[in-house]
Formats: structure tokens, C-alpha cells, sequence
């Protein structure tokens, strides 16, 4: 029997790494920068670009990153207890491959420090979070962590679909207001 197009062959059901991947990947997401320090100096921060967060509840806030055992991050968030994440603007995409490590691009990189937590300058949103628990995923641990503070502004994100970025385009008229 031939798989019609709305009955896919077995093969492309089983749900592999890599299909993941290709699947999981039209989800659109935004980019954020995870931070953590081990001092109060820019030297001590540790940063690297993450799509896998998410908000877990307003009342207490909480939000949530998933991490790589296999990151350095995931270590340094366990030893610091403490994480910063920052939502990038459109115009971040440099930032964002310099800390997924594509592109050494170290005089971009301007933090604000909120909490004793480094955030990146020009991003669209810094949450400072301390780590209320962290859970074992297959190969990627769960931290999550409750919002000490934040501070957002209006602007268009950085968005990530498809292993592509994107930039979300609104009409001038259109109102950021809710």
C-alpha cells in the first residue's frame, strides 16, 4: 500500500533526533540569552543562547529554561543557583550567534546588572531569576527559576523558525498596547 499524503509511511512517524529537530523547528520561538555569574564582574558571567524557555506561572512568577546536561550553563545555573534571561530585539541576531558560539563578536556584548544577575543591554525583556528547582529531562535538565525582577519595552523580536532567524514585521499603525 502507497502512503497517501494524509497517511504518512511508518518511517516518517518514528520520532528520531533528527526529525525532531526538523519538526520541533517549525515552532517559532523567541531568542533569549541565558546569564549567570559567579562574582559581580563581567569577567564571572557566563551567557549562551537558548530557545527552549518558557513562562510556568504568573502567581508566583515563574519561568522555565531547559539546558543540555552536556552545557557548561547547566553546571554554572546548579552552582550559582541563580539565571538571567534576556529577550532579543530583531536587530540581536549578532549577539545571538556570539553566544551560541558561531561568531566571536565580544564588543557587542554591554550587560546590565539587575539582582546581581548580568542581562544584555538593548534586549526586549531581563527577567533575574533564582532557581527554585531543577528536574532531569532525557539530556537536558529543566531549570526553573521565580522572577525577582523585570523590565521589558516594546520593539519587534528576534525570532527563531525553521534553523533560520526572523524578524517579526508589524505595520507602523499597529498598537504594542494589551
Amino acid at each position: 500500500m502507497t502512503p497517501t499524503p494524509a497517511q504518512p509511511a511508518a518511517a516518517e512517524l518514528d520520532p528520531t533526533p533528527l526529525r525532531m529537530r526538523k519538526a520541533l523547528g517549525r515552532f517559532a520561538s523567541g531568542v533569549t540569552i541565558v546569564t549567570t555569574a559567579e562574582g559581580d564582574d563581567e569577567e564571572s558571567v557566563h551567557g549562551m543562547t537558548a530557545n527552549a524557555f518558557t513562562s510556568v506561572s504568573l502567581d508566583p512568577p515563574l519561568v522555565l529554561v531547559s539546558i543540555a546536561n552536556r552545557a557548561r550553563m547547566n553546571a554554572k545555573i546548579t552552582e550559582t543557583g541563580r539565571y538571567g534571561v534576556s529577550i532579543l530585539a530583531g536587530h540581536q541576531e549578532p549577539l545571538s550567534l556570539h553566544f551560541a558560539g558561531a561568531a566571536t563578536e565580544p564588543d557587542l556584548v554591554r550587560f546590565t546588572w539587575r539582582k546581581g544577575v548580568p542581562l544584555l543591554d538593548g534586549a526586549l525583556v531581563h527577567l533575574s531569576c533564582s532557581v527554585t528547582a531543577s528536574h532531569p529531562a532525557g539530556d537536558h535538565t529543566l531549570h526553573v527559576g521565580q522572577v525577582e525582577e523585570l523590565w521589558f519595552d516594546d520593539g519587534r523580536p528576534l525570532l527563531f523558525y525553521t534553523g533560520s532567524f526572523r524578524a517579526l514585521e508589524l505595520q507602523d499603525d499597529e498598537n504594542w498596547g494589551f
